[in-house]
């Protein structure tokens, strides 16, 4: 990989928290945004990056788009400049997919709030609700202001916090929780086991709706969705997202659920004026992989 030349030039901004170096990565061009301090030595800072031994959290911006990575091979989240509050990756876009069975939530719950894409979008699309963002990296959480995340008010928090411990004890009644919780290994270990799982199902609503994004090897998340449909009692949906390789699942709390397809059909073009969001597709794709018994089959069913 090749660094270049003009990165002594690179300046560090008076007004912002972090570094900031040219990328010395081939695939990855602009600026890197790190949280060190100025005296830090740029030379030893694009080493470590090329040797996949830097450990914290770091931000590639390419002045159209600003990345935040856990690691060069781990990219977490994407925001336009152009358009901060919008959902620039694709699975992002799918875990909304729980505004077809939950349109005018009250409160929302996501653990993992990377560069905080989905908090900026509820913020902007549902106002009224109350969201609540759970993410146990402060290192993730000082790049809020570069992800230009709305300050913490009465309607919006956000704790630093292990998520699993912050489900354990929140108040029952949750309409949506979203899970988008990753390290630098992959899916976030101790939300993936049943006990987890359970405390989720005893914290949502009665219509309530748990929100998954799955990425990585289909074998290091089947023993997860095995669980979640134990625990769900199989009301589980799965909605393939191939342009970024993940699976995004949604299991349902109400009892006896069971999808209306012909009206999920029509509510989704309701809901695409509303949002913006091809929720049309997402109600195509869910039906077939409902049909095809996609969460059985990645379960090892």
């Amino acid at each position: 990989m090749a660094t270049s030349s003009s990165d002594d030039a690179m300046k560090t901004s008076n007004n912002a928290p972090w570094f900031e170096i040219t990328s010395p990565f081939e695939t990855e061009f602009g600026k890197l945004m790190m949280l060190e301090p100025p005296t830090a030595k740029r030379g030893e800072l694009r080493a470590r990056l090329l040797d996949q031994t830097y450990d914290k959290p770091f931000v590639v911006d390419d002045g159209q788009l600003r990345y935040l990575y856990f690691s060069v091979r781990l990219m977490q989240s994407a925001m336009r400049l152009a358009a901060p509050d919008d959902l620039a990756l694709r699975y992002t876009q799918k875990m909304m997919a729980f505004l077809l069975f939950q349109p005018r939530p009250e409160r929302i719950a996501l653990i993992g709030l990377g560069g905080g894409s989905l908090l900026k979008f509820c913020r902007r699309h549902l106002p009224a609700a109350h969201f609540t963002a759970v993410e146990i990296s402060a290192e993730v959480i000082a790049f809020g202001e570069a992800f230009l995340l709305p300050p913490p008010g009465p309607l919006l928090q956000i704790l630093q916090a292990d998520g699993a411990d912050y489900v354990a004890e929140v108040e029952p009644g949750l309409d949506a929780l979203l899970i988008d919780a990753f390290d630098e290994h992959g899916f976030a270990p101790a939300l993936n086991c049943r006990e987890f799982l359970q405390s989720a199902w005893d914290k949502l609503s009665a219509k309530g709706v748990l929100v998954i994004n799955l990425a990585g090897e289909r074998a290091s998340y089947a023993g997860l969705v095995g669980e979640v449909m134990d625990v769900f009692d199989d009301q589980v949906l799965i909605i393939p997202v191939p342009d970024d390789g993940n699976h995004v699942l949604l299991a349902f709390r109400e009892r006896h659920f069971e999808p209306r397809w012909r009206w999920l059909h029509n509510h989704a073009r309701e809901l695409r004026a509303r949002f913006g969001l091809d929720f049309p597709s997402f109600v195509q794709k869910m039906e077939r992989s409902a049909r095809l018994g996609l969460a059985r089959q990645m379960a090892g069913g």
